[in-house]
């Protein structure tokens, strides 16, 4: 290894490659956690694809279709919205590795570290890792829900063809896909806001990264929106008056 490369990571602390390493691992399990919950405790996530499934089963015999191609645009202005708010911070990310000096100067009056150039660009890159990763998730997702209408418009309007159910899953399942790429992306996105806490410092990242996983988690297994989704009842407008 050169000798310069070896004096620049001898730039950061312990502290700062176990951040790093807690931020990327609690990104990766919260990942796994979400995406195949146990199955005594189903994520929000995993419920709502379930409920895409039963989309495109009754998808099948609605006439006109016209509310489900509204909502799969819908979903399509969704991902390109953040595939663009991403694209801005890729550019804005890259113009302050740019002109890092000015970084520097705001960060050492925060944290009184006199860190040279080179780790604040190196703390903006992980940033820029998490924004480049969530553009890549919302642009395919995009893609995706447009393969999904597209499936959707092969369903023949009979429900009684032999061609409609298995279209229609099809249509299921590549909604559940491209919807999955979206909360990859959204997940990127928290990630990405809490590894800004790196220019705080290494104890800074480790409690930002725990912060987010909590938020995220409580919202996939301990929300008013998942306790809404488990109910059973059929009669909830009456039970809620």
């Amino acid at each position: 290894m050169p000798v310069n490369l070896l004096e620049q990571i001898a730039l950061f602390s312990t502290l700062d490659g176990i951040a790093v390493a807690v931020l990327l691992l609690v990104w990766m399990v919260s990942t796994q956690l979400i995406e195949h919950p146990p199955r005594a405790r189903p994520s929000v996530s995993a419920l709502m694809a379930d409920y895409r499934r039963e989309w495109m089963k009754h998808f099948v015999s609605r006439d006109p279709r016209i509310f489900d191609s509204q909502i799969i645009g819908n979903l399509r202005q969704g991902t390109a919205f953040f595939a663009s708010a991403s694209m801005i911070a890729i550019g804005g990310g890259l113009a302050l590795i740019g002109n890092a000096d000015l970084l520097r100067g705001v960060a050492e009056d925060l944290t009184f570290d006199r860190a040279p150039t080179f780790v604040w660009e190196v703390k903006l890159m992980l940033m820029l890792v998490f924004a480049t990763n969530a553009f890549l998730k919302f642009v395919w997702s995009h893609r995706l829900f447009g393969y999904c209408a597209v499936l959707m418009a092969a369903v023949p309007n009979d429900p009684q063809d032999p061609l409609a159910m298995p279209r229609a899953a099809k249509a299921g399942e590549i909604n559940v896909t491209a919807a999955r790429g979206y909360n990859r992306g959204l997940r990127s996105v928290y990630f990405g806001i809490a590894a800004a806490a790196w220019l705080l410092g290494g104890a800074a990242l480790i409690l930002a990264a725990l912060f987010t996983a909590l938020v995220i988690l409580r919202r996939e297994f301990a929300s008013e929106s998942r306790r809404v989704l488990l109910d059973s009842s059929d009669d909830m407008f009456d039970t809620h008056t």
